[in-house]
């Protein structure tokens, strides 16, 4: 009897990053990487977004632990708060560990948390009758690895990010062997990278983009600031290289890379001169040529943070004339308006900007041959194309079909898809939901497409606030209604629109007032809409508009003014029976006043 298997995205499918699948073999469910990414444009104040994981919830005894491939935001990224809701253990390479520890400490309802395991691409771990063993890959940080699920139907093979380049350094190099022999064991299901599926020319040689980098350094007078992805190790060694050959110094900015720096650097992957690193502080005495500032920002994403110190917002540094601002990243499209906007800034302050992406290719992917270099090796009986935007994961299946792959074994998913292994095939079977779940702050997930879309309206529109005060026993409005305008038309130079909506608001008011039945949702209905249409005539714009209803009772107060003054009477009565009844009471108070009088006489005869 065939084993049972689904494979469920739950991110990294037609989108950038978030990568995290499911692999669920009869009662186990595999977890492959917990990534985030970083939001578009139009996910205003979002910081990061995470997959949802509700179904996971619902099956939480199933699932066995999570298998991680790098160190990359894109990989880990989620792991903090997946492990808030499971308790599982982690698997990994000894620097991918030490990064998801870095990550899961830093979040106090998890920092405790410690079932870390570290794999090599020797390992096998069996799980009743599945095993699960690695490969290792070449990426932009050592050790990365690639997941085989080994299952009596064949191997379930999950790249991760990859690519093939010869001159890659011991600890980033692709065990060529390794590939063929998971090929030739027969591969049921290939889960491929796909990020690098536009790239139709030859990638960069890390080999080359060294060299590139020092020429950079090399002809350089002033400071140079250079931006980089704080995890991305194979950089850091490249800047680090450059600057001991230009003779510079380093000062890494930002808390989360000095992090992962001493993390890399007490495990063996970063290797540089004892006197390099310098202080902010150190830096300002020497001569800008002889100074270079590693620049990341929040979890590691420079580009924010670039921002920052062009419009003066960073205490600790600020850019001049001179700077050369070197960006060896390569960002994602959703941020190129961004991107674009950086530069734009960088200009304004007089520095430099040069990006490596606008002379090389460094990206970490595979280009299309090396998809199909992959796809050889593999030989998979069905091709999963993973990790990209939906042309690129359709690209990807256009590669496929040309080393030999049917078109109706090729699946483009999408997140909640479940492809169903059943009587010897894979069929994309039922579908679950599967959102996203956005990340503002402290919130995990409080943040919805309605509170996006208010924010979004916001912006564009402004708010429009009309309070109006009311006696509905009375069927009248006591105060005229009061307008608070922001981010819509300035008050002060628009009194006559500010007139115009007052008097439609008290009109609006008045009309459902005279009403027989009177309803509180229908009055504030009927001012939005009205007041709505009005302002759009007048601006064309819609604002958002919110009307705040305050009533009173006119009735009630006079009388509870009467009941007032009738406790005042029955108060006066009181007293008077009191003055009556207690003797003892008033020749106390009478003596008293009469000793302060005498006391008054004694001091006038002194």
């Amino acid at each position: 009897m065939s084993n049972s298997i689904k494979i469920i995205p739950f991110g990294g499918v037609r989108e950038n990053g978030k990568n995290m699948y499911a692999v669920e073999v009869e009662n186990q469910i595999f977890i492959l990487d917990a990534g985030l990414k970083y939001p578009e444009n139009e996910l205003m104040g979002i910081d990061v977004v995470i997959p949802d994981w509700e179904y996971l919830r619902q099956h939480k005894d199933k699932i066995v632990g999570v298998f991680l491939t790098h160190g990359h935001a894109d990989s880990i990224g989620a792991l903090p708060y997946f492990l808030m809701d499971f308790n599982v253990p982690v698997f990994g390479s000894e620097m991918t560990i030490a990064l998801a520890k870095l990550a899961v400490k830093s979040h106090k309802e998890v920092k405790k948390f410690n079932d870390f395991h570290v794999v090599d691409a020797t390992t096998a771990i069996d799980f009743n009758d599945v095993t699960v063993s690695f490969f290792q890959t070449t990426h932009t940080i050592p050790e990365t690895l690639g997941v085989v699920i080994e299952t009596s139907e064949g191997n379930i093979v999950y790249t991760g990010d990859f690519k093939f380049d010869q001159t890659a350094a011991k600890g980033y190099q692709t065990d060529l062997a390794r590939l063929a022999e998971i090929g030739s064991q027969g591969v049921l299901a290939l889960l491929s990278d796909s990020a690098g599926a536009g790239i139709s020319g030859t990638s960069a040689r890390e080999k080359d983009i060294g060299e590139y980098v020092k020429e950079t350094f090399k002809h350089q007078d002033g400071r140079i600031i250079v931006a980089s992805v704080a995890s991305n190790i194979m950089r850091i060694q490249q800047i680090i290289d450059a600057a001991v050959a230009a003779d510079r110094k380093i000062v890494l900015s930002g808390k989360d890379l000095e992090q992962i720096v001493n993390t890399a650097m007490s495990l063996g992957k970063l290797k540089l001169p004892k006197d390099l690193l310098i202080s902010m502080k150190e830096a300002d005495q020497l001569d800008p040529s002889q100074v270079v500032v590693l620049e990341t920002g929040k979890m590691g994403e420079p580009i924010k943070s670039l921002q920052q110190i062009a419009s003066g917002d960073n205490p600790k540094l600020h850019m001049t004339d001179n700077d050369l601002v070197f960006v060896t990243t390569t960002p994602s499209y959703a941020q190129e308006t961004e991107v674009q906007k950086t530069k734009d800034m960088i200009y304004r302050t007089g520095a430099e900007v040069k990006f490596i992406s606008d002379d090389l290719n460094p990206s970490g992917h595979a280009n299309q041959n090396d998809e199909q270099l992959m796809l050889n090796f593999m030989k998979p009986k069905y091709f999963i194309p993973i990790q990209g935007e939906y042309r690129l994961l359709n690209k990807h299946a256009q590669l496929a079909e040309e080393v030999g792959i049917p078109a109706d074994r090729i699946f483009i998913t999408a997140k909640g898809d479940v492809l169903t292994y059943k009587n010897g095939e894979f069929h994309l079977g039922d579908h679950i939901d599967v959102g996203n779940t956005m990340i503002d702050g402290t919130g995990i997930g409080d943040i919805g497409n309605i509170v996006l879309r208010d924010r979004r309206v916001l912006s564009e529109d402004g708010i429009f606030v009309v309070v109006a005060t009311i006696d509905r026993k009375k069927k009248k409005i006591v105060a005229r209604p009061q307008i608070t305008s922001r981010g819509f038309v300035f008050v002060k130079t628009n009194h006559q629109l500010m007139k115009q909506s007052a008097d439609l608001v008290e009109k609006v008011v008045q009309e459902n007032l005279d009403q027989k039945e009177f309803d509180w949702s229908h009055l504030k209905q009927d001012v939005r809409e009205k007041l709505n249409r009005f302002l759009f005539d007048q601006t064309k714009r819609h604002p958002v508009i919110l009307p705040v209803i305050m009533e009173i009772n006119q009735h009630a107060k006079r009388k509870g003014k009467k009941n007032n003054d009738e406790a005042k009477k029955d108060n006066s009565s009181n007293k008077e029976k009191k003055s009556n009844n207690g003797h003892h009471r008033g020749r106390g108070r009478g003596r008293k006043h009469d000793k302060q009088g005498q006391n008054k006489k004694n001091n006038n005869k002194n």
